[in-house]
């Protein structure tokens, strides 16, 4: 391939500034030393791009999530969950992570209401004097 144009790469992506954008970014890693997948034959950092994505030896999938991730500033760490959370109102037992029954307890309303009335402070109320 002598030279690459616009048309070589245009059916890998369809999209011609997102080309543009996974080209330049490619040439971009070319130049801080990334290893190349065909031949340079003389050819600058950004041709060799355009090369490499009409030729399929790059993923323009790769390079767009690679390109995506290196314009973020603040990357999400994905913190595992505690093995066992206590449940409330549990007896002391504990919960094992692998249980996949869930037993669903029903409550009336009376009893919330009584257990609402439990957990705040009843009013004071001043006495009446006779």
């Amino acid at each position: 391939m002598a030279r690459v144009t616009v048309e070589d790469c245009i059916d890998k992506v369809e999209n011609r500034f997102e080309l543009v954008l996974l080209a330049s970014h490619r040439a971009r890693m070319i130049s801080s030393g990334a290893p190349i997948t065909v031949d340079r034959d003389n050819d600058k950092n950004p041709v060799v791009a355009l090369r490499e994505i009409a030729e399929r030896t790059v993923s323009p999938e790769d390079l767009k999530e690679d390109l995506i991730h290196s314009l973020q500033k603040y990357v999400e760490v994905d913190e595992p969950e505690p093995e066992s959370v206590p449940l409330i109102g549990a007896g002391g037992g504990s919960v094992d992570a692998d249980d996949t029954e869930v037993a669903v307890e029903r409550m009336t309303e009376e009893e919330l209401l009584r257990g609402l009335e439990g957990l705040t402070p009843p009013e004071e109320q001043p006495e009446e004097e006779e």
